[in-house]
């Protein structure tokens, strides 16, 4: 067969980019093709499958094959770059092997999928679950994990259920995940912040607040923050953990992004009190599917009974489907082996905006330097205001975020970008940071330019 079904592959594509073969059309038969390129049907076949594959043909069967794609925007694809999206990248999501996991899962499941299921989350996926989290260092038991419809539905129900300790003031980083902000704010809770930098947070300022505030639990992301990038350091957790240990706090930790710590030696702030004090929740949205609306949070044994209280008047139990699928996919393997694979490339692609950074930004802006993650931020300079940069970057077709909305209003900064590399393609890395600096340059040259005037007209 040899390379042969490459070269009916290149053509194909070929007539795709060229427009000659559009959305719809039927494609040459396959004997038409065998004679075409004097080869076997066989030949003609594997290059169709692989076309296939790439999602770029589909097969109706005693009729045919057929283009898929949509090949004129390509032209305008090719001009996106995009550091908004935080989704996983789309070139690295398992399709296939998830839709396997998924056809399994129906299989072997019949009845269950299609009733009321464990409350609590399914025991055998629990049980998966709990090996899985052994490599991010969390040791615990089924028993101590519940299945929820992603981590949002978990911090939701965090937010508004009581805790043995009987307080009601939540404290969160300043900034933090929006997603977080929005559910404090819709149940009204009382919500306090603490700075933090890349530097972290002042533990002196953490202490004092613990203190006197009456803090129900602190909200942390522990590494790659969303949206600074930051992780913290191991004898910085554990004087956390020492800290709500001594003043009755408990610690919500969203360890979204965990599994991409280049750094071995890194734990969790559950690591530092796996009886009890610290709630790990981890999902699945970020490094896997974000439409599976699946993640597990470990709780203390006191809190169980009445998180599935809150749990299930707000969804009865967590997709069946999805978690037979999730279980079937850790137990085989393959996410172990999709996860080396994405914590290569996000590190990589990190790289680059971290190298284009240094490279091109003015030197009166500050960016974030994590060493993984999806997230870098860039500090504006005074004069220079995120949504001025993003209305800007628009127009050419680079959208990146404006990261106000991740802080309560009394620290609200409006200097603030948040690039994701999560869905830029790596080869736009640097044209995309180039045009931000230019954009960022002008802004700044123009305000310079009207101060003055501004002055005399005063």
């Amino acid at each position: 067969m040899g390379s042969k079904y490459i070269n009916i592959m290149e053509e194909i594509k070929f007539r795709l980019a060229n427009g000659s073969l559009i959305a719809g059309s039927k494609l040459p038969s396959v004997r038409q093709l065998s004679e075409d390129f004097s080869c076997s049907k066989n030949t003609v076949i594997k290059a169709y499958d692989e076309l296939e594959k790439e999602h770029l043909i589909y097969s109706i069967p005693k009729s045919g094959y057929y283009v898929v794609n949509e090949f004129q925007n390509a032209s305008i694809e090719n001009e996106v770059i995009d550091f908004l999206s935080a989704g996983p990248d789309k070139n690295v999501i398992p399709y296939l092997e998830f839709q396997h996991c998924i056809n399994q899962a129906i299989e072997q499941y019949k009845e269950e999928l299609f009733t009321y299921s464990d409350q609590q989350g399914s025991y055998s996926l629990r049980v998966q679950l709990m090996k899985y989290l052994q490599d991010l260092q969390v040791f615990t038991h089924p028993e101590r994990l519940v299945v929820v419809s992603g981590s949002q539905q978990a911090l939701n129900l965090l937010v508004s259920m009581p805790f043995p300790n009987g307080k009601k003031n939540i404290l969160i980083e300043q900034p933090t995940y929006f997603g977080f902000i929005e559910s404090i704010s819709l149940h009204q809770a009382n919500t306090f912040g603490i700075e933090l930098s890349m530097k972290g947070i002042d533990l002196d300022r953490l202490e004092y607040i613990f203190r006197n505030n009456d803090i129900k639990f602190f909200y942390i992301i522990p590494r790659f923050h969303n949206p600074l990038g930051h992780c913290y350091t191991n004898s910085e957790k554990k004087k956390i953990v020492e800290l709500a240990e001594k003043y009755d706090v408990y610690i919500v930790e969203d360890d979204f992004l965990g599994d991409l710590d280049p750094d071995a030696k890194s734990d969790p702030f559950f690591a530092f009190n796996p009886t009890g004090r610290v709630i790990y929740i981890k999902s699945f949205s970020k490094i896997f599917l974000p439409g599976l609306r699946i993640a597990t949070v470990v709780l203390p044994p006191l809190m169980i009974n009445n998180f599935l209280r809150y749990k299930f008047s707000s969804d009865f139990n967590s997709s069946a489907l999805s978690q037979g699928a999730l279980e079937i996919y850790l137990k085989s393997g393959m996410f172990n082996s999709h996860l080396k694979k994405i914590k290569e490339l996000y590190r990589s692609k990190m790289q680059s905006l971290l190298d284009a950074c240094e490279l091109l930004l003015p030197a009166n802006t500050h960016f974030s330097k994590p060493a993984s993650g999806f997230y870098l931020s860039i500090s504006l300079p005074e004069n220079v205001l995120a949504n001025q940069v993003v209305h800007l970057l628009n127009e050419q077709h680079i959208y990146v975020d404006n990261a106000s909305r991740f802080f309560l209003p009394e620290y609200k900064r409006e200097n603030l970008l948040r690039l994701s590399i999560s869905q830029v393609e790596e080869s736009k890395i640097k044209l995309g940071v180039e045009r931000l600096a230019h954009c960022i340059t002008l802004i700044d040259n123009r305000k310079s330019h009207m101060a003055p005037n501004k002055f005399l007209a005063l």
